[in-house]
């Protein structure tokens, strides 16, 4: 079993920051891209950015430029600094990870159980 762990979240102020970090732990053979998606009350999950083990990286458009999104392949974790942050931003945001759990599986979806960020003055 893959199981991925969040943390970071929180209640900061408009055009404040945080951090989130998230770890993937279990038996673990492979993992290719990590990433993040978040759900607004009443909205469905959207992605919001993606980072492939070497080192390519997606957004969405509403995020560039204030997200960066780092990864550390060695503990099969992934971070995501968000900045210049915006009442908009308020959600629950989900780690994602591709993993296979032997050299001959493939690639699955893991989710973390996701961690709240609310922007609000």
């Amino acid at each position: 079993q893959v199981q991925l762990v969040e943390s970071g979240g929180g209640l900061v102020q408009p055009g404040g920051s945080l951090r989130l970090s998230c770890a993937a732990s279990g038996s673990i053979f492979g993992v290719y891209t990590m990433g993040w998606y978040r759900q607004a009350p009443g909205k469905e999950r959207e992605f919001v950015t993606s980072i492939t083990s070497g080192g390519v990286t997606d957004s969405a458009e509403s995020v560039k430029g204030r997200f960066t999104i780092s990864r550390d392949n060695a503990k099969n974790a992934v971070y995501l600094q968000m900045n210049s942050l915006k009442p908009e931003d308020t959600g629950l945001y989900y780690c994602f990870a591709d993993c296979k759990v032997t050299w001959y599986s493939t690639y699955n979806d893991y989710w973390g159980q996701g961690t709240q960020v609310t922007v609000s003055s």
